[in-house]
C-alpha cells in the first residue's frame, strides 16, 4: 500500500491510503468540528449534528431524493456521524464509482440549507433526541460528560436539547457552517483500489473553489470536576453507574499504554471487571473504556446491576481498580489484551472502509500517517510498567461519579 498526500490551494487536504488489491475503495470528508465547538457565539447546542442531517437534504444541484437516489444507484455504503471533536460523512463504492461518489460527497458540502427542509429536519432531531432519551446508558453518558467536564466545551450535548434544537434559526445554521466548514479545517480521505491522481483532479474541480479562512479550537486539558452525582427515574429497573477519570490525549503516546489499561480492566470478556462483577452475576453489564480527545482523554467505567447490588458492584470494581494501580497487570493480561487490539484492529481493516476512519483521526489529530502494521507494533510494544506507570499519572477511582436509576 502507498501513501498520498496533497494540499490544494485553498486549504483541503487530501489523503490516501491506496490498496490496488483492494475489491472497493472508502472516501470521505473529515470536518474538526463538533459539540465542542458550537461557541459561547452561538450558544444554541446541537447545530453541528442538526446540520450533518441538513447535508442529506439538498444542494442547488440536487435534491434530497437525488442525493439518496444516485447513492443507490452506486450500491454505495453511505452515512454520517458526529461527535463532540468531528464530523464525518463517507461512502464505500466499487472502484469504477469513484469518481461519482467524489462528485455527490463534494456537493453535499456545501448545502443548500433551504428553510422548508430545515424546518422538517427539525422534526426529525426532535424525534431523534427522544429516541436516546429512552436509552438509559446514552442518557447517563451525555450527563456524565457534562458534570466530568464542567466549563470544559467536551461538556456540550452532541444532539442538544428539545429547547435548544426548537430554538435554532436557519440562519444560526449557516452563521455555523460560515465559521467551521472551511476547506482548510477540512481533510479528504480515501482508501482502498484508488485511483490517485483522478482523486486530486476531482477534488480540485469540485472543491477548488471553496472560500478558505481561518478556523480555530481551543484545546484546554482537563481532568474532571470529580463530583458526584445522581438521576433518580423509578421507571428503570435497574441501576446504570458510570464513573469518568482523566486519560491522555489524541496526541498523546502514552494513548496505546490507555488502550492497553481499558482492554485488560474493562472488556466484555475476559477482563478484571469480567470476572469480578459479570462472572459472579453481581452486574449484567460492566465495562471500562478509553477515549482519546483532542489534548485531554477519559476512562469511563459503566456498571448495570439490580438496584440492590449497584453499591457491591461499585465498591467492587474499586478495589480491583486499586489493586491493579498496586500490583500492575500480569504478563498474560498484557498478551491476551495486545491480541485482542491487534486482532480487532486488522478485521476493521481488511476493507477500505475500515480503514478510513482509522487513517482519516491519525490525520486529524496528529497529521501523521501510520499504517496498519505500525500501529499494532506499537501496542506490542507496550510493556506492563508502561501500563502500571500509567496508573500513577491517572488514577482510576479519581472519578467523577453519575448513577442513573430507581435509588439515589
Amino acid at each position: 500500500m502507498q501513501f498520498e498526500q496533497q494540499t490544494l490551494p485553498n486549504g483541503l487536504t487530501i489523503i490516501a491510503e491506496v490498496n490496488p488489491s483492494a475489491a472497493s475503495m472508502a472516501t470521505g470528508f473529515f470536518v474538526r468540528t463538533g459539540s465542542r465547538d458550537e461557541s459561547p457565539t452561538l450558544p444554541i447546542s446541537g447545530v453541528s449534528h442538526f446540520l450533518e442531517h441538513m447535508m442529506f437534504k439538498g444542494t442547488d444541484r440536487r435534491s434530497p431524493f437525488d442525493i439518496n437516489r444516485e447513492f443507490d444507484e452506486m450500491g454505495a455504503a453511505y452515512n454520517a456521524f458526529t461527535s463532540e471533536e468531528n464530523t464525518v460523512y463517507f461512502g464505500a463504492v466499487l472502484p469504477e464509482f469513484q469518481d461519482r461518489v467524489l462528485d455527490l460527497l463534494s456537493d453535499m458540502m456545501r448545502p443548500a440549507l433551504r428553510e422548508d427542509d430545515f424546518q422538517t429536519e427539525k422534526k426529525v432531531i426532535l424525534e431523534e433526541i427522544a429516541l436516546y432519551q429512552d436509552r438509559p446508558q446514552f442518557r447517563l453518558f451525555e450527563k456524565l460528560m457534562a458534570r466530568h467536564f464542567g466549563e470544559h466545551p467536551l461538556s456540550h450535548s452532541v444532539l442538544g436539547t428539545p429547547e435548544s434544537i426548537r430554538a435554532l434559526k436557519r440562519d444560526d445554521m449557516l452563521d455555523y457552517f460560515n465559521r467551521r466548514y472551511s476547506p482548510g479545517n477540512v481533510t479528504l480521505v480515501a482508501a482502498g483500489n484508488l485511483d490517485w491522481d483522478a482523486l486530486v483532479a476531482k477534488a480540485s474541480s469540485a472543491c477548488g473553489h471553496w472560500k478558505d479562512y481561518s478556523v480555530s479550537r481551543d484545546t484546554p486539558e482537563n481532568s474532571g470536576t470529580r463530583q458526584s452525582g445522581s438521576v433518580v427515574d423509578s421507571k428503570l429497573l435497574r441501576q446504570h453507574i458510570g464513573e469518568m477519570s482523566a486519560g491522555p490525549g489524541a496526541q498523546d503516546e502514552r494513548r496505546y499504554a490507555a488502550y492497553m489499561l481499558a482492554m485488560i480492566l474493562g472488556d466484555f470478556v475476559g477482563s478484571r471487571l469480567f470476572y469480578a462483577l459479570i462472572e459472579p452475576a453481581i452486574a449484567e453489564e460492566a465495562s471500562c473504556s478509553y477515549e482519546p480527545m483532542d489534548g485531554t482523554g477519559i476512562f469511563m467505567t459503566f456498571i448495570s446491576a439490580d438496584p440492590d447490588r449497584a453499591s457491591q458492584a461499585v465498591k467492587i470494581a474499586r478495589d480491583e481498580y486499586d489493586k491493579f494501580m498496586a500490583d500492575g497487570p500480569t504478563d498474560q493480561e498484557m498478551t491476551a489484551s495486545a491480541n485482542k487490539i491487534a486482532s480487532a484492529a486488522t478485521l476493521k481493516g481488511e476493507l477500505p472502509m475500515g480503514r478510513l476512519t482509522a487513517l482519516g483521526f491519525d490525520w486529524v489529530y496528529r497529521q501523521e500517517y501510520k499504517p496498519m502494521s505500525d500501529h499494532i507494533e506499537q501496542i506490542f510494544a507496550v510493556t506492563s510498567e508502561q501500563v502500571h506507570e500509567l496508573t500513577k499519572q491517572f488514577d482510576l477511582n479519581a472519578t467523577t461519579t453519575l448513577t442513573l436509576g430507581p435509588n439515589e
